[in-house]
């Protein structure tokens, strides 16, 4: 797959999508978004891939947000169907059915924090910042940051990082629950790719019945997940590779998993 403002690469069943655009700090125009929407809608078809990195190019920035200068043109009309746009690509990522960790390399602003959050675990590198600043622009977070921010740092939290529009260090942030890890700048695509082979070593099938039970299950009354949780148990017991890995525990040896 080859794309103007993305690199992709997969090998061993790990995808890697990186945003390159390192001249702009890898912000975000129409173009990359329609380019990231097609990368993951290729990437959730493709059976040969069961985790994606999604990282930024060069060693300053993830994504540092939206392109201004196209930003700057949008009216009413546009300006909706623009984050529409982008809504419905960080969507497909969060529910890609495949996990999919962000290495934050860098700057993480605006669009940039947004996707992020639509990843399903975030590594971030120690020199990275995070933010929603788009409050200083005289527009109001447009890629879900209004919604998964609560969801991840809590109502007051996110209240004052989109009111004051300030950045954060990456200390804060995994302070916050907003990213998972931090580790030493240079390293959070290693960190990131650890973590991708230790999931990689577990069922396919079983990942995508967490991902669906968390996912889905968060947007529910606690009832209704709970329910919907004993549905997918239920299904996870129909798998081969739950035959396999229960086997594998009682003959003391490592599970050979299928995906089946």
């Amino acid at each position: 797959m080859t794309y103007q403002n993305l690199l992709y690469e997969a090998k061993e069943r790990l995808a890697i999508v990186t945003v390159n655009r390192p001249k702009v700090l890898n912000a975000l125009n129409g173009e990359t978004i329609s380019e990231l929407t097609d990368v993951f809608l290729k990437i959730k078809q493709d059976d040969d891939v069961a985790v994606v990195i999604l990282t930024g190019a060069g060693e300053k920035a993830f994504v540092a947000g939206a392109d201004i200068g196209e930003l700057a043109q949008k009216n009413p009309l546009t300006g909706k169907e623009f984050v529409l746009r982008g809504q419905m690509c960080l969507n497909i990522i969060e529910n890609l059915g495949k996990p999919v960790i962000a290495a934050i390399n860098g700057f993480a602003l605006g669009g940039g924090c947004e996707i992020a959050m639509a990843c399903t675990m975030r590594i971030a590198a120690e020199n990275a910042k995070l933010g929603q600043p788009e409050i200083n622009l005289g527009v109001i977070p447009g890629f879900g940051g209004t919604q998964r921010l609560p969801r991840l740092v809590g109502k007051g939290m996110a209240m004052e990082l989109a009111l004051t529009g300030e950045m954060i260090s990456a200390e804060d942030a995994c302070r916050l629950g907003l990213v998972n890890k931090v580790v030493p700048q240079g390293e959070a695509f290693s960190e990131a790719e650890k973590m991708a082979k230790k999931i990689l070593s577990k069922s396919p099938a079983i990942t995508r019945l967490i991902l669906e039970a968390i996912n889905r299950g968060t947007e529910v009354g606690l009832l209704e997940g709970l329910n919907l949780e004993a549905n997918l148990f239920g299904m996870a017991c129909s798998t081969e590779d739950m035959k396999e890995g229960t086997r594998a525990f009682l003959e003391k040896r490592k599970p050979d998993f299928t995906g089946k």
